[in-house]
Formats: structure tokens, C-alpha cells, sequence
């Protein structure tokens, strides 16, 4: 079987063609899935819909038992496609606490972290 990124590969609406495509997706790609929606004021301020997710942005969680929390992005894991969030632990088994990841379609970025110009100028649509 081949485990290689097919480059040619365009679309399917096969899940298993899908599901397929995102796992062996090198990482350039992957950070494209990384993507969320703006709050309405933000997509007002910029005119842009989504963004990824960076380190130090302020997210409301969507979906799932910690709905309607807005804290920071603690991690951004590439490989994995997941954010781990500030300030929201859970209890394993062993008694150790451990952050919990979420996925990024469940999520919506309510302030941006603006510390970086390349972003800043991206947002403003300069070259």
C-alpha cells in the first residue's frame, strides 16, 4: 500500500478519501486545517471570514461541556490538528491533570494576537 500525499488528488466526496487525504497531508498542508471562524466583529473590522489559529489568540469554545468559555490558545498542535486551550484541565485516571485538546471547527476566535507584522500586514491585506 502506498503511504505517500498524493499531489494530484483533487477531490472526493468519499469520507475514506477524505479521511485519507488529511492524514497524510504534510504538515504546510495540515496548518490549513487549522483554520476558524472570526467573531462578527472582527469579520466587520477585516472582511475576512476565517483565520488560523495562532498562539495567544482569544477563543470561544462552540461545542461540547466547556461551551461558551473564551480562553487563549495554551498550544497549537499541527501534527495532530488540535488547540489546547489556557486555564482547561481534565482529570486522568492516574489522579495527574492534563490540558484537553479541541478541534478548530468548534471554536471561534474572538481577539487576535497581532504581536506578529507578517500577520498584522496579512490582515490589512498589504503585500
Amino acid at each position: 500500500m502506498k503511504t505517500t500525499f498524493s499531489k494530484t488528488w483533487i477531490r472526493s466526496k468519499q469520507p475514506r478519501k477524505q479521511r485519507k487525504y488529511v492524514a497524510r497531508a504534510p504538515l504546510h498542508i495540515k496548518g490549513k486545517f487549522l483554520s476558524t471562524h472570526l467573531s462578527k466583529d472582527i469579520k466587520k473590522k477585516y472582511g475576512i471570514r476565517s483565520l488560523r489559529l495562532r498562539t495567544g489568540d482569544k477563543v470561544k469554545v462552540l461545542r461540547g461541556s466547556y461551551r461558551n468559555e473564551e480562553q487563549k490558545v495554551e498550544r497549537v498542535d499541527v501534527k495532530n490538528q488540535k488547540i489546547y486551550l489556557e486555564k482547561i484541565e481534565f482529570t486522568k485516571k492516574d489522579g495527574s491533570k492534563a490540558t484537553r485538546p479541541f478541534q478548530p471547527s468548534n471554536l471561534m476566535i474572538t481577539e487576535l494576537n497581532l504581536d506578529d507584522k507578517k500577520r498584522l500586514q496579512k490582515l490589512k491585506g498589504e503585500k
